[in-house]
């Protein structure tokens, strides 16, 4: 499963707060209980738990690689299902991977499409990359919000989690409770405003956008939404489509270096 954290302010130096963002990593230790690594800057500081699932070797996080004398740093949660196809695509115009981890090959694509990366991909997935020359973070969410990541932003400090109780170990965080969000919680849960949490102040990046954060502010942009189309295959071609599209999303994610596992449930009739 994985999980991600990290804050930035362009105030202070950073360096001197490592002790914040192990407080605010620790919190995600049952998302992932293999590994732990950090990534500690002038303005930026980034923490990531990993559950091991391909390439244990070379798919520690936060990872970096160089490209034209600029470093990129990721952390990141999820799989991508198109990783083969970005990582062919990537050597053919010269790329270089120690590994086969889809966090390479997340990184690199970002490094060579930039905020286009987004396009590309088909997964699950939440991330952030920071662009240490340009001094900016670039975040994602996958096009459904399947994984989460929740951000808030106060006293020039941008924070970003997998999950709230993490950024709420931030000392400049307040636990402070909204009450629209509280009744939507009491009325329509598990539905919620999009963008919104239980909590003032603390916000998730939305399903299918992803957020910029440099010294200039945030940008949210949106870069997907679902299309409705009249359906005009006859009953043959909608069931060789159906198959089709069952059979690629299930042979996609059994990718794995670990031994899987699968759970059913099944509906009882009385």
């Amino acid at each position: 499963m994985c999980g991600l954290v990290g804050y930035v302010n362009y105030t202070k130096d950073m360096s001197n707060y490592k002790h914040i963002i192990q407080d605010m990593n620790n919190c995600l230790k049952k998302r992932g209980p293999d590994e732990e690594g950090y990534f500690i800057d002038k303005h930026i500081n980034l923490g990531h738990k990993r559950l091991i699932v391909i390439d244990p070797e070379n798919g520690k996080q936060p990872m970096s690689a160089t490209y034209n004398g600029n470093t990129y740093t990721i952390v990141y949660n999820g799989q991508i299902y198109n990783a083969s196809e970005l990582r062919k695509e990537l050597s053919e115009k010269g790329f270089i991977f120690e590994g086969h981890c889809d966090t390479e090959i997340l990184l690199k694509s970002y490094i060579y499409w930039g905020y286009d990366v987004v396009n590309k991909l088909n997964g699950i997935f939440a991330f952030a990359i920071w662009d240490s020359k340009k001094e900016e973070l670039f975040l994602a969410r996958d096009h459904f919000g399947i994984k989460p990541l929740y951000y808030t932003y106060n006293d020039d400090n941008f924070i970003f989690a997998s999950e709230i109780k993490a950024i709420l170990k931030h000392p400049h965080v307040e636990a402070c409770l909204d009450a629209t969000s509280i009744c939507e919680l009491f009325g329509i849960g598990p539905a919620h405003t999009p963008g919104t949490s239980v909590f003032k102040n603390i916000y998730e990046i939305k399903p299918a956008h992803f957020a910029i954060v440099n010294k200039s502010g945030i940008h949210f942009e949106k870069y997907w939404e679902l299309i409705s189309s009249p359906h005009k295959d006859n009953f043959n071609e909608t069931c060789n489509k159906v198959k089709y599209l069952l059979d690629d999303a299930i042979q996609r994610q059994l990718v794995s270096d670990v031994p899987l596992c699968l759970m059913l449930s099944r509906r009882f009739r009385f």
